[in-house]
């Protein structure tokens, strides 16, 4: 027996080390395919969720929306801050505002403004019962106060329940008023409306809106150390 030794014999360990660079070689194939994969859901899992965010930050649940302006409150009663039905309103550039010493013949029963008393009338929840002067009470309305007045044809209650009102209310004043057009009238500097009573829910948007309101000329102004009751 004889052979060419020009021909190499092959190696078994020459073999065995090509079947481990092919089985490396799978292996990290199949390594970095997993982790593409994983790195690819994850992406998936996050945009699903940010955008899933989104809508749900976009779409609040029905009791979160605000309800519009034409809904009602839940208990059926009107805001405070409402629309006063039936106000009425004067410019406040031409009600003048000089002080005098004398009287003053005003258009409107109560007065809504114009020149008035340099004293004021005291208006810290003061209820008088006794008519007041119509210019020191003007000057009460330039501090921001509202001026509640009725005529004798108003109920007992009302009057009651009015001036327990007034009372607890800071820039606020109460006196009887004969000669004025409705039985109620609530007045603030430039505005005056006629309520049918107490409980007409007129009251609280009327003070809501104008004790120490933006009609006020003279906001902050005090309502202690003027005119009291004789």
């Amino acid at each position: 027996m004889s052979f060419d030794p020009r021909t190499p014999m092959a190696q078994p360990h020459d073999a065995h080390r090509a079947r481990q660079r092919r089985d490396r070689a799978l292996a990290i194939g199949l390594s970095v395919l997993v982790v593409v994969g994983l790195v690819g859901f994850g992406s998936y899992m996050v945009l699903t969720k940010s955008e899933a965010s989104e809508q749900k930050q976009a779409a609040p649940a029905a009791d979160d929306k605000a309800p519009s302006d034409d809904e009602a409150p839940s208990d059926g009663q009107a805001p405070a801050d409402g629309p006063i039905e039936g106000l009425r309103t004067w410019d406040a550039k031409k009600l003048t505002r000089n002080h005098v010493t004398g009287t003053v013949a005003y258009p409107m029963k109560p007065p809504v403004g114009g020149d008035h008393n340099p004293v004021w009338m005291n208006c810290d929840g003061e209820v008088y019962k006794k008519a007041i002067p119509d210019v020191n009470a003007v000057h009460a309305l330039e501090h921001g106060s509202v001026w509640v007045t009725y005529t004798d044809r108003a109920p007992a209650a009302d009057v009651a329940k009015l001036a327990e009102r007034v009372g607890r209310t800071p820039y606020s004043l109460m006196s009887p008023y004969e000669g004025q057009a409705g039985t109620i009238m609530l007045t603030a500097w430039g505005n005056q409306v006629t309520v049918d009573g107490a409980d007409d829910p007129r009251v609280d948007r009327f003070f809501s809106k104008f004790v120490q309101g933006p009609q006020t000329p003279e906001p902050g102004a005090t309502c202690t150390g003027g005119l009291g009751a004789s």
